[in-house]
């Protein structure tokens, strides 16, 4: 007997033993139609696509400048006495997506194969409040920003989208045209009692994110194998996690705990093998993989994520005869890791319009100036299923990167321009507090992070009918400037997707060393935007957020103002400082020195930490780069204390006018 054939009787023999065999929950069997059958028929996932044509209108700038709906000018096809067409669509076909930021209390009518009369009329924004009983929650929503719906809108002949208003902004509308013979039927308001049952079916599944989905990824009639495996990882090596010599599929993929997969190195690789391929269709740090944040538990998605400790992926893996999937350690490996596996099984070849499943892991660190970012690119059939994105600017305090817009050419052809990098992830106003600014999870898409002092925001998106099918090729891009590509960054990537046959692009990784996150030395902190403050003095003090000229420069800035003395002694303001490593920090403001400014100290625990500075002078100027002392710091939020220790004989007030703290680490 062989070595690798007693490996894999071992192995059975130990599958045997935590072996458990359920019936899966299998969905009804129903003629296939696209629509509303895609939200919950996970099982049809790695199906290729019949469609002939997938696109996406939306606003975005024609000229290649960044007005992709700021002024209006581009956010219609035409306009018709009464407002506005937003998209005319000839049949048959299925609208899959309509996202805005923007939304109004307009009337937004939907019209169906050349009627007159709109067969829908909402106002646009409860278009997404699940308040119009064709538009229920969770297939709508809105959050970090966005708006967005995912209630299929089938047209046998035609669609117009036509909104009653004089100017709207920022919008998008994906779709995919089908040949004729498709059984489409236009969308209805009065749907049949099946069609009723679907919708259950897929507001169920909505529902679902973060928990167990894996029996609306099991085909008619499967049974689930749950293969249980527990692994102590080693470096340097390999330890199997799934490994079978017959025809199947994965329909579920659990590991815990989460926290074993974090860690900025990224030195934990999930691969996986089809069909004795020597190269692995699946080949990513396994925590990027789950949909991690800069090495850290972040997404709680319908199919991939962490919830409850484990991390999971329920994305269909068909396959022809055999099927592999391990976790490599890199050499190095400088902690204990115990993971337990479970894999489910189903024991269901691959069809002949299924592609296998494909993850691919890219990195620019930095991005390429004139050039976006590529998700992928390749040759072949198939269809992409989901984006995650991790964005690390190269500068403290500055996302603009983010402005960038996503494109899609399928085919030779780009079908999809987008109007910003957050819009793409069906958010919006990444740079506006009660939006895009915390770790926020949807079901087919979410807000990964958002720090602007660490320059770096991330997100990911799910395509069910919305799938970005292509029988030639496919290139996904997105921008990293607001045009042009001009500002370099640290770009991280995750594509999943279906191919026919093993892609063109390369699918290993690059060395551990090119993997790791690498978090700025220089944190900038704008008191004069978004700072936390942790807390400033109790009576007979404000806070005001002022901007004036200086020297020919608009200078924005946070400001103290006090009177006399506080409760407990001297006038205070304490920012809350998150740092992404610990570490020996020299702390810096860039303030306003002028006529009634007081004198200030860095203070921790009541004791002075750094020098006592005098920011009286005659007239108002700003400087930079003030040095007011160095700490020891933790990984995480600091609470950074500033007293107003007293004033300059010649000062008129005690006031500290605070444009910016710096935290650069110096060990």
């Amino acid at each position: 007997m062989s070595r690798r054939l007693q490996i894999r009787v071992n192995r059975f023999v130990i599958a045997l033993l935590t072996l458990s065999v359920v019936p899966a929950t299998c969905l009804a069997a129903e003629d296939f139609v696209p629509g509303i059958q895609e939200l919950y028929r996970l099982d049809r996932l790695p199906a290729f696509r019949e469609s002939v044509k997938v696109a996406c209108i939306s606003s975005y700038d024609r000229t290649g400048g960044n007005n992709d709906g700021f002024g209006g000018e581009y956010s219609f096809v035409r306009k018709e006495p009464g407002g506005l067409v937003l998209a005319d669509l000839e049949g048959p076909g299925v609208i899959y997506r309509v996202w805005t930021p923007t939304p109004t209390d307009d009337t937004l009518e939907f019209y169906f194969d050349g009627e007159t009369e709109p067969r829908v009329r909402v106002k646009y924004r409860d278009l997404f409040l699940g308040v119009h009983p064709a538009f229920p929650r969770p297939l709508v929503g809105f959050g970090a920003g966005g708006f967005y719906s995912y209630v299929p809108l089938p047209y046998e002949k035609s669609c117009k989208v036509f909104l009653r208003a004089e100017r709207t902004q920022f919008y998008q509308i994906n779709f995919a045209t089908y040949p004729k013979g498709m059984g489409i039927k236009s969308f209805t308001t009065e749907p049949t009692d099946p069609q009723r049952k679907q919708v259950e079916k897929a507001k169920e599944l909505f529902n679902s994110a973060g928990k167990d989905v894996s029996a609306y990824v099991v085909p008619e009639g499967g049974k689930v194998e749950t293969i249980k495996t527990k692994v102590n990882l080693e470096s340097g090596k390999a330890s199997t996690i799934f490994d079978v010599d017959r025809p199947g599929r994965i329909v579920g993929i659990r590991l815990s705990p989460a926290d074993a997969m974090a860690g900025k190195k990224r030195d934990i690789v999930l691969r996986a093998f089809w069909d004795g391929d020597a190269q692995p269709a699946i080949a990513c740090p396994a925590g990027d993989f789950f949909g991690y944040s800069w090495g850290e538990p972040a997404a709680k998605s319908l199919l991939f994520g962490a919830a409850d400790g484990v991390s999971y992926c329920y994305f269909p893996m068909p396959f022809d005869k055999s099927a592999r999937v391990e976790l490599y350690a890199e050499p190095g490996l400088d902690r204990s890791v115990s993971v337990q596996a479970e894999v489910l099984f189903v024991p269901i070849a691959r069809q002949k319009n299924e592609g296998r499943f494909y993850a691919l892991w890219r990195r620019e660190n930095p991005t390429t100036k004139g050039k976006p970012f590529t998700f992928v690119e390749t040759e072949g059939r198939g269809h992409l299923v989901a984006c995650i994105q991790q964005s690390q600017g190269l500068e403290s305090g500055n996302t603009y990167f983010f402005e960038g817009d996503d494109q899609t050419t399928l085919d030779g052809e780009l079908v999809i321009h987008g109007t910003g990098s957050e819009d793409f992830y069906n958010g919006g106003w990444y740079d506006v507090a009660g939006r895009w600014e915390t770790r926020r999870s949807f079901p087919l898409s979410g807000c990964l992070d958002y720090k602007k002092h660490l320059g770096r925001t991330g997100a990911y998106r799910l395509f069910l009918g919305d799938a970005y099918a292509y029988r030639k090729s496919l290139l996904q891009t997105i921008e990293h400037a607001p045009t042009g590509n001009d500002l370099l960054n640290d770009y991280c990537g995750v594509t999943f997707f279906y191919s026919q046959d093993r892609p063109t692009c390369e699918i290993s990784l690059p060395p551990a060393d090119q993997r790791t996150v690498v978090d700025l030395k220089r944190i900038v902190f704008a008191a004069w935007w978004n700072i936390p403050i942790h807390a400033f003095s109790y009576r007979d003090a404000s806070l005001v957020k002022g901007a004036e000229k200086i020297d020919d420069q608009n200078v924005q800035f946070l400001s103290l103002q006090t009177r006399g003395g506080d409760v407990f002694g001297n006038h205070f303001v304490s920012f809350a400082c998150e740092l992404p490593a610990a570490g020996k920090y020299r702390i810096a403001v860039d303030t306003i020195k002028g006529p009634a400014q007081g004198q200030v100290q860095l203070s921790v625990d009541e004791a002075p930490v750094g020098p006592l500075v005098d920011f009286y002078a005659e007239k108002r100027q700003r400087v930079a780069g003030v040095e007011m002392g160095t700490l020891e710091l933790a990984e995480g939020t600091n609470n950074l204390l500033f007293k107003i220790m007293g004033r300059n004989e010649k000062s008129q007030g005690q006031a500290f006018d605070v444009i910016n703290v710096s935290c650069e680490r110096v060990d």
